[in-house]
């Protein structure tokens, strides 16, 4: 994969027309592209349509990247990917779940139920994914895909009321965390109070309690407004 400094680079370049840019990011991504698709296959679509499918969705990506996001490239690539093939398997037809995802789904539940039992509180996507052997992005992808029933945003049963991405350890990487992504027109078309509160939350890790400090408004509100935000987006881009 091409260095941090390096795709910055070619970015910027592929931005103001430069094609032979536009081939080597998309040639070096190959495989960032193909460990998505192949969570889509045996859909009814070929995979060289999926992987076309694919590269409309990181071109996207290159064209809307900014450095003003303060996260990795390819952290902000992944949900623009998932997202073209999600768009066109929703308008084509209704969303199959892998037998594999399910599965994965059942397990991650199994264990959640147990480490709660035992433990009096929710394990984080790190804890999850060291029992798993998994990468965090890969739990979350599993925990989304298959409609996993432990929401992102469900309250835990701790006695400060987090919920579950609250409890996500600080010191994780912007690569560990998809769903710390927003796409740029979205963010400028938010409201200056609502733009603030997907700053706060997805690119300063803070948990709903800061950020109501900030706004000087109760957690709950946060929580409703967040809520609302999410909605839309998932609405904007058939997330």
């Amino acid at each position: 994969m091409l260095s941090n400094e390096d795709n910055i680079r070619l970015i910027l370049l592929s931005q103001q027309g430069d094609e032979s840019a536009q081939t080597t990011l998309i040639n070096e991504h190959a495989p960032l592209i193909k460990s998505i698709i192949r969570h889509y296959k045996n859909k009814g679509v070929e995979y060289e349509d999926l992987y076309q499918l694919g590269c409309m969705g990181f071109l996207k990506a290159v064209k809307n990247f900014s450095t003003e996001f303060n996260v990795k490239f390819s952290t902000y690539a992944v949900p623009m990917i998932a997202g073209e093939i999600k768009r066109f398997l929703r308008d084509d037809g209704y969303i199959k779940i892998s037998r594999s995802t399910k599965t994965l789904a059942a397990k991650i539940t199994y264990f959640v139920r147990d480490y709660k039992a035992k433990n009096c509180a929710s394990p984080t996507v790190e804890q999850i994914a060291e029992e798993f052997k998994l990468d965090p992005q890969e739990v979350i992808f599993a925990m989304d895909s298959a409609k996993f029933p432990l929401s992102l945003y469900e309250k835990t049963e701790d006695e400060n009321n987090l919920s579950l991405i609250d409890k996500i350890a600080a010191k994780e990487t912007s690569d560990e965390n998809i769903d710390k992504i927003l796409l740029k027109e979205v963010i400028a078309g938010l409201s200056e109070r609502d733009k603030k509160i997907i700053i706060l939350r997805y690119y300063r890790d803070k948990t709903q309690s800061e950020v109501a400090r900030v706004l000087n408004v109760s957690q709950v509100q946060v929580s409703r407004l967040e809520s609302k935000i999410i909605e839309k987006l998932k609405a904007e881009f058939g997330a």
